[in-house]
């Protein structure tokens, strides 16, 4: 009998580690696993991702006995409106290393085992990277992450085809450690400067339930809760998969280890107007097995296509040194 071939062990082996893939992306961010155990993350379609808001009050007046009230329409609902970013792991083989040098099926499947798992890990750290991005690199290719829906600086810039010059209701809120606290980041200050921005981004029972901070703000802050031996150790915390964590406010504070995160800064989340959106039909999905035309080579994608998107930005914060 021949050995199996190419097709047979590479596309059944990535059919089967599509789920397992996204998974592993998932529990390698803390944002990720949250919308995620949130039912957060959205299979959409259409030529663009959109999502309705809600961006100003309906007509609402006081009156007396036979006072005339105002009747006319509202206009209270706008979209926002997002491209898709693409992403593709790749996995290949030439023919000499499927048809000469690995002709035994062990020898195969451990071939492409360490090639599946490398492609996996490689679309993990990438695409945890893209939540951390402004949307710029890669010729805008990338997908939108927290430095530009949550911006250093909200009154500039455009997310969510929504120009935030133009449009108070779509800004984030932020909090300069020297310019609006008059003190630089530091174990002393940043529980002052924490509350100062929570405070901002709460709006009645609306709060912030995530907080993810690089290893300089997390360092301050854990030095601050140990100076007063408030935790003297740290957890695995609410949002599980076992992400270095201590409490703030009662809410997960998050040491985010992605190289994509900027220094000094903290952002202050509320996950029920964040989804990340993605197409139904490429959500770590594996193609049919193809050879190259003109080389003697096998390849196999696995492809992603969606956005990191939200529905209200004036909830979000982020705090960071401008010193």
């Amino acid at each position: 009998m021949p050995s199996p071939n190419l097709s047979e062990i590479v596309t059944s082996t990535l059919r089967n580690r599509s789920g397992e893939t996204a998974d592993n992306v998932s529990k390698g961010n803390a944002l990720l696993f949250r919308l995620k155990e949130k039912g957060a993350w959205k299979a959409v379609s259409g030529r663009t991702i959109v999502r309705e808001l809600e961006y100003a009050e309906g007509r609402f007046q006081w009156y007396s006995g036979y006072d005339l009230l105002d009747i006319s329409p509202a206009d209270v609902l706008t979209g926002a409106e997002w491209n898709w970013a693409q992403a593709a792991g790749i996995v290949s083989a030439s023919g000499l290393e499927i048809d000469v040098q690995n002709t035994g099926k062990e020898q195969v499947i451990d071939l492409f085992e360490t090639r599946i798992k490398n492609a996996q890990k490689t679309m993990k750290n990438q695409l945890n990277y893209g939540c951390w991005s402004d949307g710029t690199a890669y010729s805008g290719k990338i997908v939108g992450g927290l430095q530009l829906m949550v911006a250093d600086n909200p009154a500039t810039g455009t997310f969510g085809g929504i120009n935030r010059s133009n449009f108070t209701f779509w800004r984030n809120q932020f909090y300069r450690a020297t310019a609006d606290g008059g003190a630089s980041l530091s174990a002393a200050t940043i529980q002052r400067f924490l509350n100062a921005l929570t405070l901002r981004c709460t709006r009645g029972t609306d709060k912030p339930d995530l907080y993810l901070s690089d290893a300089v703000n997390y360092g301050y802050y854990w030095d601050s809760l140990q100076a007063i031996q408030r935790i003297t150790k740290e957890s695995n915390g609410k949002a599980g998969a076992g992400f270095r964590s201590l409490d703030y406010a009662g809410q997960d504070f998050v040491y985010e280890d992605s190289t994509g995160i900027p220094a000094e800064h903290t952002y202050a989340l509320n996950t029920d107007y964040i989804q990340l959106c993605y197409a139904k039909k490429r959500n770590f999905t594996p193609l049919p097995e193809d050879r190259a035309f003109n080389q003697d080579a096998f390849i196999q994608l696995i492809l992603w296509a969606g956005q990191l998107v939200a529905t209200n930005c004036s909830l979000q914060g982020v705090l960071y040194d401008n010193a």
